[in-house]
């Protein structure tokens, strides 16, 4: 019995939903060190020139995971999914248009 083929709209947002959730988790990764350099100050330790550049690498790319977890925290967050897949896809295609 083969499966029915989902309607295009439903295709698109689960590609969208998956390419996010790629996304997501490469940038979870990349900021795996940051509790370690986090806690150097708490264990009396100071912050070398190169942990603050790291420090600044680190919350950079949390800024750029915001609207992300402004879905897990804000209430009714997971309905607001969609709606920041189809903001953030947005803005990458103006991206490309201004630079095309």
């Amino acid at each position: 019995m083969k499966r029915p083929v989902p309607p295009k709209a439903v295709r698109a947002f689960l590609n969208v939903m998956d390419r996010e959730r790629r996304n997501m988790l490469d940038e979870i990764l990349q900021v795996r060190g940051l509790m370690p350099l986090l806690m150097k100050p708490r264990n009396n330790m100071k912050w070398s020139a190169a942990d603050k550049r790291e420090l600044k690498m680190h919350l950079s790319r949390l800024s750029r995971m915001s609207p992300y977890l402004i879905v897990i925290v804000a209430p009714g967050g997971f309905f607001m999914l969609p709606a920041i897949a189809w903001w953030l896809d947005r803005r990458r295609n103006r991206g490309g248009r201004l630079a095309a």
